[in-house]
């Protein structure tokens, strides 16, 4: 939830045009099909796997909720909560999307050899994706009639209706003077992570040596979903690191995000311990 307010605060910190947008963050716990399968079993790339409603990126059905959420009127960006404005997003929202449904990026390495979308970052012409019914695809999966990685890869879509937008829309792990949307998407490495005990499942199946996967899926099944990491890692571009806890601090002056809660957030791990330590040595954000 840190990282969801801080997220939301840079959308509308960082746009000349914070007046003619709105910033809604959506929530699991007002969408309880989410929590109502956990545990039962369900298809994802191709291996039958266990659905843990705790897991760190659960939320991810959810991506495909706005237009539901929209009455399927309008346009929408839809953003990850680990995903901070550093351009405008009103140039997002607002550029000709060539008649296009969703405008998006591919994934990186070997995803993008095999075309599959982003949908970490989406721009939605809502009244195009009427076929989208969250609830009822998200049940499919524990049907075998809908794979994960198929539908969270835009994999299913109608041929035709994707179009691309530049990189740096959603620029991965990488903060450069034209990045406009900054993804934490390496979860090993979240600034606001590091140190902390690793809550996500690993993958399954690894389509560069798929050896990894099958000792992946052995592991599990002889000791649990437990991770080959323990803890999570500093991230590498000190930068990045830099950038968000200087939005944190300024949600914390503007009371957007409270001391209470940043400590309650550590105290359950959702927030590394030495939170305060280094908001006291980051420098402050440019204006």
């Amino acid at each position: 939830m840190v990282g969801a307010l801080v997220s939301e605060y840079s959308l509308k910190r960082n746009s000349r045009h914070a007046d003619k947008f709105d910033v809604r963050i959506i929530h699991t716990a007002d969408h309880p099909f989410l929590k109502a399968k956990h545990g039962q079993s369900f298809l994802r790339d191709g291996v039958q796997r266990a659905w843990n409603s705790e897991d760190l990126q659960s939320f991810t059905p959810l991506r495909f909720m706005p237009p539901e959420l929209m009455g399927y009127e309008g346009r929408a960006v839809v953003i990850d909560p680990d995903i901070f404005a550093v351009g405008d997003v009103w140039e997002l929202l607002t550029r000709d999307m060539g008649g296009k449904a969703i405008l998006c990026r591919y994934r990186s390495g070997v995803k993008r050899l095999l075309r599959f979308y982003a949908s970490s970052v989406m721009l939605l012409d809502c009244p195009k994706l009427t076929h989208w019914r969250v609830e009822a695809q998200f049940n499919e999966l524990f049907e075998s009639k809908r794979d994960y990685m198929q539908w969270i890869s835009l994999k299913l879509e109608p041929p035709g209706s994707i179009g691309l937008f530049e990189p740096e829309w959603n620029d991965f792990d990488k903060l450069t003077p034209d990045t406009k949307l900054l993804h934490n998407t390496r979860r090993m490495t979240q600034p606001w992570k590091t140190g902390l005990p690793v809550d996500f499942t690993l993958a399954e199946r690894n389509r560069i040596f798929p050896p990894l996967g099958w000792a992946i899926r052995a592991k599990r099944k002889l000791v649990g979903n437990g991770n080959l990491f323990r803890k999570y890692l500093r991230h590498p571009d000190r930068n990045q690191e830099a950038f968000f806890f200087g939005l944190l601090r300024e949600c914390l002056e503007k009371g957007i995000v409270s001391e209470n809660m940043l400590r309650e957030e550590m105290r359950q791990n959702h927030v590394r311990h030495d939170a305060f330590e280094v908001l006291d040595r980051i420098p402050q954000l440019a204006a």
